[in-house]
């Protein structure tokens, strides 16, 4: 599977023709690979909308994706670990959900789409 980041979504939504977002559009065109969504990506893309019919028709296309779950308590530990060993290395990642995502992908094996 591959997991898509919120920014890639939100060009997606924006139209923003960045090269991630044009390889999500071949991905979803495609159909040979499952693309799927994490759940508090979906809080992070939803959360920016300001048009209510907009928010529905992005609601909508996105939970007809495979949806995962990466808020459990053992991909924060092992998202602590992730962030605090790349501290150690001099590199910050800006967003814990960031961290938490990509802990997910290295668990799962997925594949993570991001700008």
């Amino acid at each position: 599977m591959i997991l898509v980041d919120s920014s890639v979504w939100i060009d997606f939504f924006n139209q923003h023709h960045s090269p991630a977002n044009l390889k999500l559009i071949e991905l979803l065109q495609d159909g040979t690979v499952t693309v799927g969504v994490a759940d508090l990506v979906v809080f992070e893309v939803l959360r920016g909308f300001r048009n209510d019919r907009a928010l529905l028709l992005a609601q909508d296309f996105l939970l007809d994706l495979p949806t995962v779950e990466i808020g459990s308590m053992a991909n924060a530990l092992r998202a602590a670990e992730h962030d605090r060993a790349l501290r150690a290395k001099g590199f910050t990642i800006r967003s814990p959900i960031d961290v938490l995502l990509a802990s997910y992908c290295i668990t799962h094996d997925h594949t993570l789409l991001h700008r």
